[in-house]
């Protein structure tokens, strides 16, 4: 019943339209709509009959999507619809993400919504804007938006696991000022290329030690740049902060001379790549190929700073919590490089479990960009939310869980930011879990939803909705 929801199949990345829908969705079904000046949407249930005295349950789940694709995929994320297909216990999508982080909370939600026969007491459900770039919605959130205390996140991605405690999160980005010079005619004008890495979310994912195709980008070009006397001319890497970047290149020159030795550079770099990332990375791909003489080459020490700072930025985890046992604590994922007028900027972002730590990552960053004379900043970051074990709400799903199924599930926190830390900052004393069906690759075109797990998350959410 849930993987039947209309919408998911042609809107992706614009709020407008899913919001669009949320409204004819709450008006035909008779249902009472509120909307506050972010986007956040809210659709009300009335408690079935004789559920009436049961605490207002409040549903949540965001609008949006990490909009990933393939460099040979021809996708527009605004208008094409995601091309869903079933690959034994599994649903996909061809050569984009899938779109299940969240809408598979968002379907869930609608479901429970649009039902006749569950039973409930009265629910509220919120559906928030902008998640994925920064938690607009949730920042934005105003005091008194829902009623409820008890709150069930549906954003998580492991069935069988209830989540109660998140890391806080914060973004640093660093600007290279440049300025372009005429392209030298008698040089050598190659491209190198990185490409096929797994990526995936830069906090579920981020304790696998894949590889940043940046990281691996810059590291040959560290070691390259200053002794063959190298003229940087365009790069790009990754996309999203959120998402280890899977592809990265950079067009460079050099003089005539080096063409040999950088060709058995590469060779050697290609050699060593493949040996450290052969268990996780085995599709990994790097090309050195040679390309015309391009107009411009980006003229001062801008390159090798850039390239001095992409060596020495960490990216991976810092440390492990010793509270947690195999809890992340503290990471950073060196997300994207992106040229955009005359600037060079460098994304990154910092999480961590501990607030103080997050803004010590943050700050190492920082320092390691601002002596290569890049220009600072950082976001305004988001809390992290503290796990509760005397929840009430932690104890009914414990419960049904185990009346459902025979086994007693898996209590965490998440390395990943979710929208639970602000709303506890807006909401004192809100009573919260995290949980949702199993998905993996999330944030990268392997984005994949587990359909036995759907089924399994369904049924429990309904026997929460019965019990709280």
């Amino acid at each position: 019943e849930i993987l039947r929801s209309d919408w998911s199949s042609d809107v992706c990345s614009s709020d407008l339209k899913i919001r669009e829908y949320l409204r004819s969705f709450a008006t035909h079904h008779k249902l009472p709509l509120k909307e506050d000046a972010a986007g956040n949407i809210l659709i009300s249930k009335a408690a079935t009959p004789g559920m009436e005295n049961h605490k207002t349950l409040v549903l949540q789940s965001h609008m949006d999507m990490v909009c990933e694709k393939n460099s040979d995929t021809i996708h527009d994320f605004d208008k094409d619809p995601i091309q869903t297909y079933i690959d034994g216990e599994w649903v996909k999508a061809k050569g984009t993400t899938l779109g299940a982080d969240n809408g598979i909370g968002m379907a869930a939600e609608l479901a429970v919504l649009a039902s006749d026969d569950l039973k409930h007491g009265p629910v509220e459900c919120l559906f928030t804007v902008d998640e994925e770039t920064g938690l607009t919605g949730a920042f934005a959130l105003e005091e008194g938006f829902f009623t409820g205390k008890t709150l069930l996140n549906l954003d998580s991605e492991d069935e069988a696991e209830i989540f109660i405690g998140c890391a806080g999160g914060i973004d640093t980005t660093a600007k290279f000022s440049y300025e372009l010079e005429p392209a030298p005619k008698e040089r050598f004008y190659f491209k190198v290329e990185v490409k096929n890495l797994k990526g995936g979310h830069s906090g579920g994912d981020i304790h696998e030690g894949r590889g940043n195709a940046n990281k691996i980008l810059a590291r040959f070009f560290y070691k390259t740049f200053l002794r063959m006397d190298m003229d940087l001319c365009e790069i790009d890497g990754g996309n999203l902060r959120n998402a280890i970047p899977r592809e990265a290149w950079a067009i460079a020159a050099i003089p005539q001379k080096f063409k040999e030795e950088l060709r058995a550079e590469m060779n050697i770099f290609i050699a060593d790549m493949e040996n450290e990332f052969a268990s996780i990375e085995p599709d990994m791909k790097i090309t050195l190929t040679s390309v015309d003489t391009p107009k411009h080459v980006i003229g001062g020490a801008t390159g090798i700073n850039l390239f001095c700072a992409l060596q020495g930025c960490p990216h991976g985890v810092i440390t492990m919590s010793h509270d947690m046992p195999g809890l992340v604590e503290t990471s950073t994922n060196l997300a994207s490089v992106k040229m955009v007028g005359d600037e060079i900027i460098v994304t990154t972002s910092q999480r961590s479990s501990i607030e103080s730590a997050k803004y010590d990552i943050a700050n190492t960053v920082e320092s390691i960009f601002t002596l290569a004379a890049a220009w600072v900043t950082h976001g305004d970051g988001y809390p992290g939310w503290k796990p509760n074990m005397n929840s009430e709400i932690m104890k009914t799903a414990v419960k049904t869980y185990e009346d459902l199924y025979g086994i007693t599930p898996a209590i965490k926190a998440i390395h990943a930011g979710l929208e639970c830390g602000l709303f506890l900052k807006k909401y004192p004393g809100l009573d919260m879990i995290s949980f949702g069906p199993t998905m993996r690759g999330v944030h990268s075109p392997d984005e994949k939803l587990n359909i036995p797990a759907v089924e399994k998350f369904w049924k429990h959410l309904v026997a929460i909705l019965e019990n709280a």
